[in-house]
């Protein structure tokens, strides 16, 4: 049978359709319009298809200013990180949408470009817009963007790191432990000529200054350090590398703040003719994809960064459905060793 135009369907002009049309087509209630729409594990598979099947065939757009307000929710989530091009927040990122997709939740993605000001511009053009919760990246941020959040009484977590000054709820990992580990585990394998290739991220610079206090501890007081800008691109880990290559005395490990910077380092002592690991040896952070299919295999701290992202969903549904526990998740970390080190 020929699919029925919409003013056949609805029998009218060019008005909108409306979800009481959509129910009188399809033969439900308006309310099972919505749960099939919105709350789909509340209606059965073949009422939730025949649903569908009569808003493709009318065009139904449903109205979410309305919904949100009658039940004052909007059902959205937004989502604040450094950027949309670094794989190691695009997997936590991926994990926290398609939990949230399953229980009905829309996520909005804000980059911020590792800049607190540029976090609170966002925030303050968000909250208008009042989604029902707020992921942030990181615990640094300006006193006008936590002045807002706290008036607006909207649930946050700050994934990515944990401290002692939670906004409300932390989802994360320690980035001082991080530096920590890095020290002693390679202190203990005999390495003494340290140094550092960051991004002007404060984050990347707090592992480094663990570390390098850590590194004190031992009586090894000389850490190598190169500060480059923003964006972390495998540039960075070139000229990094390139200027380490200057000095007296050459690391014999180069730990990055990023392991698309690590990456940049293995191109850039390949151009060099050094042997990895050993004329240098190369760490990352993050353990993305690429890290395990370079040549030679990066070492990394990996971060679970699909785990913490499911974590940071089910902190916010939890906290949706009624729920006032606190939650500060120490989602972990691992240092994996491969070939470059």
């Amino acid at each position: 049978m020929a699919r029925k135009s919409k003013r056949e369907l609805i029998g009218e002009g060019d008005l909108p359709v409306t979800v009481i049309d959509v129910a009188r087509v399809a033969g439900v209630s308006p309310i099972t319009v919505s749960r099939a729409l919105h709350r789909p594990e509340r209606v059965s598979e073949a009422t939730r298809e025949r649903v569908l099947e009569v808003v493709r065939a009318m065009g139904y757009v449903p109205n979410l200013l309305a919904g949100s307000l009658a039940s004052s929710k909007s059902r959205l989530v937004a989502i604040l990180l450094p950027t949309i091009a670094n794989s190691i927040f695009s997997t936590a990122v991926q994990a926290m949408m398609d939990r949230l997709t399953e229980a009905g939740y829309q996520a909005l993605l804000g980059p911020t470009g590792y800049s607190p000001e540029k976090e609170e511009a966002l925030l303050e053009a968000i909250l208008g817009r009042r989604p029902d919760g707020i992921v942030l990246t990181g615990t640094l941020h300006t006193s006008g963007s936590r002045a807002r959040l706290a008036s607006a009484g909207i649930p946050v977590v700050e994934a990515w790191d944990l401290s002692d000054n939670a906004l409300d709820m932390q989802v994360g990992f320690s980035h001082e432990e991080v530096g920590r580990l890095v020290a002693d585990h390679f202190h203990d394998k005999g390495y003494r000529r340290f140094s550092v290739i960051t991004v002007d991220d404060p984050r990347g610079i707090r592992r480094c200054n663990a570390l390098t206090d850590r590194l004190k501890t031992f009586g090894v007081d000389e850490i190598a350090l190169e500060v480059l800008p923003l964006p972390a691109t495998w540039e960075v880990g070139r000229e990094g590398l390139k200027r380490l290559m200057k000095l007296p005395s050459r690391p014999q490990l180069v730990f990055c703040s990023s392991d698309t910077v690590a990456l940049g380092v293995l191109a850039e002592a390949a151009n060099l003719g050094l042997r990895v690991p050993q004329d240098i040896a190369v760490l990352g952070f993050g353990d993305t994809t690429n890290s395990r299919f370079a040549h030679p295999a990066l070492s990394t701290i990996g971060v679970n960064s699909a785990a913490m992202g499911k974590a940071v969903a089910e902190a916010l549904l939890r906290r949706f459905s009624g729920s006032t526990s606190p939650v500060h998740q120490d989602t972990s970390f691992i240092l994996i060793e491969r070939s470059s080190t």
